[in-house]
């Protein structure tokens, strides 16, 4: 089969190599999966560059790429009891970036059969984005601010927002090719790179002078500082990324006298599977975003040998959509 594999700690776009290997042979505990759809995601950047703690460390040489994907189960190994060959799956785990993996049976989400792979393909990004919601705690009604607006988890978090009644404010360094975002459901895009007022005038203008009772954060910088300069009392601001290479800075007073909540998110299993608990969350996040139509934004389908592209459009323009490998 072929696969996208490195010997050596690097810059993926410098380590990988497309190369044939041995299709794996199930374990026990383990299922044969015949990928369908696999994304390109920042972590995968951070795996190869061996940024993550154990136990998310490459076993070198000859690891397979990719951590997030999706297929179809083709055969299960001895004790296999979760899922059946055939079954539509999606995990975050290893090996992603291949035609075939085998995948511990506590990893896999079973998906209906009519599941948009694209969408199965991007697991990860639905389960952060409902969890960035859910820990931002805004109401109905409520105001929340999310930064890199146009990336992929940012977009997701705003359908689900939107479906729950969340007035959301999108902010974007610059307007470019990619979702519309009024479309998806924002109430305001803010466009950095456009004059005129600072960030929190107009946060104080779109909100009636309510403030904002949540963000999510994935730039960092200055920015974060003026939107937390922004809350209303009692807001939370979750942390979940840090584009921006400029610190934050904030005195005391701005977070305690409006008694701010501010906390990092990890995605929720990052070291730990799915267990059984986790299962009528992962249920209702499955039927939710299909009822909802949810619209995971794809700027490109790519196959395995095109590597290069695919991965270099996703470091160069990642407000575009998700770039994915389609086996």
């Amino acid at each position: 089969m072929k696969a996208l594999v490195f010997d050596r700690i690097g810059s993926p776009l410098e380590v990988l190599e497309l190369r044939d290997v041995p299709r794996p042979t199930p374990r026990p505990g383990e299922a044969l999966v015949r990928m369908v759809s696999s994304s390109i995601n920042p972590g995968d950047f951070l795996f190869v560059e061996n940024l993550y703690p154990e136990p998310k460390k490459p076993a070198l040489p000859g690891q397979i790429a990719g951590g997030h994907g999706a297929g179809i189960v083709e055969a299960a190994g001895p004790g296999v009891s979760l899922v059946e060959p055939g079954t539509l799956v999606a995990f975050s785990y290893r090996d992603a970036w291949a035609e075939y993996a085998a995948v511990p049976q506590e990893w896999l989400i079973p998906l209906p059969a009519g599941f948009d792979p694209d969408t199965a393909g991007q697991i990860v990004n639905l389960v952060t984005a409902w969890d960035l919601l859910d820990q931002s705690g805004v109401a109905s009604g409520g105001w929340l601010a999310v930064t890199a607006g146009s990336s992929t988890v940012s977009t997701l978090v705003l359908q689900y927002a939107k479906a729950c009644g969340v007035n959301v404010i999108s902010i974007v360094r610059r307007s470019q090719a990619g979702p519309d975002l009024k479309a998806l459901g924002a109430a305001e895009v803010i466009d950095l790179s456009v004059p005129g007022p600072g960030v929190a005038e107009r946060v104080r203008d779109i909100t009636g002078g309510i403030g904002l009772h949540g963000v999510v954060d994935n730039v960092g910088g200055p920015l974060l500082g003026d939107l937390v300069r922004s809350t209303a009392l009692g807001a939370r601001v979750i942390i979940n990324g840090g584009m921006s290479a400029e610190r934050f800075q904030l005195h005391n007073f701005d977070v305690l006298m409006n008694l701010v909540e501010i906390r990092p998110h990890v995605y929720r299993f990052f070291f730990d599977p799915p267990g059984t608990e986790h299962r009528p969350f992962l249920d209702r996040l499955v039927a939710t975003s299909q009822s909802i139509g949810i619209q995971a934004p794809v700027a490109g389908r790519f196959p395995l040998e095109d590597f290069r592209t695919a991965l270099e459009l996703s470091v160069a323009r990642p407000g575009e959509g998700k770039r994915l490998f389609r086996m």
